[in-house]
């Protein structure tokens, strides 16, 4: 008996592959909302975690994340390099083959700290972030993944995270929050130049968090076309919700607004998406905006230079989104109901492990900088910051007129 299901194999496949055009994709969504001289760096550090995050994931990371659980905290290094994983090789409960398994978390992995460039654009030299990159995937991805995802003392408490609300989103924007604080402000501001490339990233982004959810249920079935259509009508209601918002303050409906709200929907939907009523996803897009747009107003009032939004819109968005999930969790897909259901303890766990996700990420990420500070100059003068970091630090420019 062949021991794979090829359904389920095929849409694992295609999950990964859509999850990995969200990369780049991001690189284009970031790109667009900084200057002309300054769009080619923070496009390659998301290229760069790409190739980067692929090596540690290939000889460590996975196996951190997902090999047998150490004391709930780690995993162990059964998988180190791949080891014991070939074509043969079966996640049972799925059937399907563990290396396409390795594949589509590899994909979660490369896009998380992708995530946290928004929050210092312009902000840190890149041979910093390089740095930054490898010790936080090393202690706070590879970690945070086997909590909620390999077995670790979270998912074992019975915590849900369908595909990343804990584990890409808020730690990302809590971590984001702790370079804005580290790092401070930019001596020279920087003013979105295209809005074409937000929106085709967005438009990438959109596309492939199709795989990001429904692929999360790791199984082509009902749970995944839940997940999907969550993500859909998620995004849609927050989108229009935070237009919506600009219009009530006597702004206008900008494309900028537009893509920023559907990120938020897709960010604060992503731990709910194959848990919660197609109902309760019009609900969860509509406090996504809520919450983003009143976390992004608040950030402007303190003068807190997270650049692209990366904290209110990632790090509130996930917060959110674990909250969501605790209190509209259905049995009907989920198998343990939420708090609007009666599941007082359910809701307590989700509550738990969202503070754990904004504390732990953020406090790391402060001691990481502060590491490499006693080390090596990781953030840029003004003077480099006004001629541009392509230039400085690639050697390149993107427009030839520059």
């Amino acid at each position: 008996m062949d021991p794979f299901n090829s359904g389920n194999t095929a849409f694992v496949l295609l999950s990964a592959a859509l999850v990995m055009i969200m990369t780049p994709g991001l690189g284009f969504f970031y790109g667009g909302l900084v200057g002309k001289r300054n769009v080619l760096t923070i496009l390659m550090e998301s290229l760069f975690s790409l190739g980067w995050t692929t090596i540690l994931w290939v000889t460590v990371g996975f196996t951190l994340a997902f090999g047998p659980d150490a004391g709930g905290i780690i995993g162990g290094l059964r998988y180190l390099f791949l080891s014991h994983m070939g074509e043969h090789t079966a996640l049972t409960a799925y059937r399907i083959p563990l290396p396409a398994f390795a594949m589509f978390q590899l994909m979660f992995a490369v896009i998380t700290p992708a995530l946290i460039t928004g929050a210092f654009a312009n902000k840190m030299r890149f041979k910093a972030y390089v740095w930054f990159l490898t010790l936080w995937l090393l202690l706070v991805y590879f970690p945070v993944a086997h909590w909620l995802w390999g077995g670790g003392f979270l998912q074992s408490w019975g915590v849900e995270d369908f595909a990343g609300g804990v584990v890409v989103h808020e730690i990302a924007g809590f971590s984001a929050l702790a370079t804005v604080f580290f790092l401070g402000s930019r001596k020279i501001g920087d003013r979105p130049h295209n809005l074409m490339f937000v929106a085709l990233g967005t438009a990438l982004l959109w596309f492939g968090w199709f795989g990001f959810n429904a692929g999360s249920s790791l199984r082509a079935g009902g749970d995944a076309s839940i997940a999907f259509a969550n993500t859909q009508i998620a995004a849609s209601f927050a989108a229009i919700t935070w237009i919506l918002l600009d219009m009530a303050r006597g702004g206008r409906i900008t494309t900028t607004g537009f893509c920023t709200g559907a990120i938020a929907g897709l960010a604060t939907v992503t731990p709910t998406a194959g848990f919660i009523s197609l109902q309760a996803a019009m609900i969860v897009g509509i406090a996504a905006s809520l919450v983003a747009y009143a976390a992004v107003s608040y950030k402007n009032r303190r003068g807190w230079d997270d650049a692209l939004d990366v904290w209110g819109v990632h790090g509130m968005g996930g917060l959110t989104g674990m909250i969501m999930l605790g209190i509209f969790g259905s049995a009907s897909v989920l198998g343990s109901n939420g708090l609007i259901y009666g599941n007082l303890a359910f809701f307590g766990k989700e509550i738990a492990a969202a503070t754990l996700g904004a504390v732990y990420p953020f406090t790391v990420t402060y001691l990481i900088l502060w590491a490499l500070s006693k080390a090596m100059r990781i953030k840029t003068t003004g003077e480099e910051q006004e001629k541009g970091l392509d230039l400085l630090e690639l050697g390149e420019t993107a427009y030839a007129e520059q």
